[in-house]
């Protein structure tokens, strides 16, 4: 495996590490039908993921002979402002076709996977939607809405712990002076209206991409079981291209190496699955 850092965009504005796997000369015997991966920023964390996250992901990738791209948006991590004048939307759009642009030239990939966490989740949705050369996408942490079966989930236990309400009935009658603990953080993205993003991922299967909605534990202020992928997108989730995983025990970064490796390994297995990939000297 080679790792190359590249400077390029517009204007010369973008960083980024391309990974190309050995099997993977520039001259060709890419991936099937010539597929890379591209990893997108998760908020403001720069190209090599929240605690190295996208750094192990795209090594891993390479090893199975994907060629891959981890880069800084515009104005994040090393990569400054382009001069155009843009909407962030449109901003995002260019920067990815510009690393495109660069895999295509470096590995001779032709589509690409794009995997983003978080609001990198949402930026892979926005360029999924329209980009042709996008042939599957895997959001990790993306959209996503509290569903009457969320609340259900959610508050009842609670309502059924007697221990929780012996605890409540003891504090009122022994007010404790502590202070208030600090709230948690609140990990989410921005979001569309649900119809709008139930439709976006229609349309995006009818093209023919596949995609991987992978939501872990660490996301439970609004999404908690499994079951809530069919509550919130309907039918989506039942179209053979789209695949869905919730890893309940794993937090929003996969901060512990179990939970990285259990991500890791599930986006392999998507991947050989839907672009397996071919040897340079295999039969045609």
């Amino acid at each position: 495996m080679q790792e190359q850092a590249f400077r390029f965009g517009r204007a010369r504005h973008l960083v980024g590490i391309a990974g190309l796997p050995e099997r993977c000369p520039e001259s060709g015997g890419v991936g099937a039908a010539g597929v890379g991966v591209i990893v997108l920023n998760a908020g403001l964390v720069h190209r090599i993921g929240p605690f190295r996250l996208h750094v192990e992901m795209t090594r891993r990738l390479n090893a199975c002979g994907y060629p891959t791209l981890r880069f800084d948006l515009s104005t994040l991590g090393d990569s400054s402002a382009c001069e155009e004048s843009q909407t962030r939307v449109q901003q995002v759009c260019s920067d990815v076709g510009d690393a495109m642009d660069l895999l295509a030239r470096e590995s001779g990939c032709s589509r690409v996977v794009l995997i983003g966490l978080c609001s990198g989740a949402q930026n892979a949705h926005t360029v999924a939607c329209t980009e042709a050369r996008v042939a599957g996408a895997i959001f990790l942490d993306g959209y996503a809405y509290r569903t009457p079966g969320y609340h259900l989930r959610h508050y009842l236990p609670r309502l059924l712990d007697i221990g929780r309400w012996r605890r409540a009935l003891a504090h009122r009658r022994h007010p404790s002076a502590e202070a208030p603990k600090p709230a948690e953080p609140v990990f989410s993205v921005e979001p569309l209206p649900q119809d709008v993003v139930r439709a976006d991922l229609a349309s995006m299967l009818d093209r023919g991409l596949k995609l991987f909605l992978v939501y872990s534990g660490g996301i439970s202020n609004y999404f908690n079981h499994a079951r809530q992928f069919r509550e919130c997108f309907g039918r989506v989730v039942a179209h053979p291209g789209c695949s869905t995983s919730f890893l309940d025990a794993a937090d929003h970064t996969y901060i512990l190496n179990v939970d990285r490796n259990r991500l890791i390994e599930s986006i392999e297995r998507w991947l050989s699955r839907n672009f397996p990939v071919v040897a340079k000297d295999a039969p045609s």
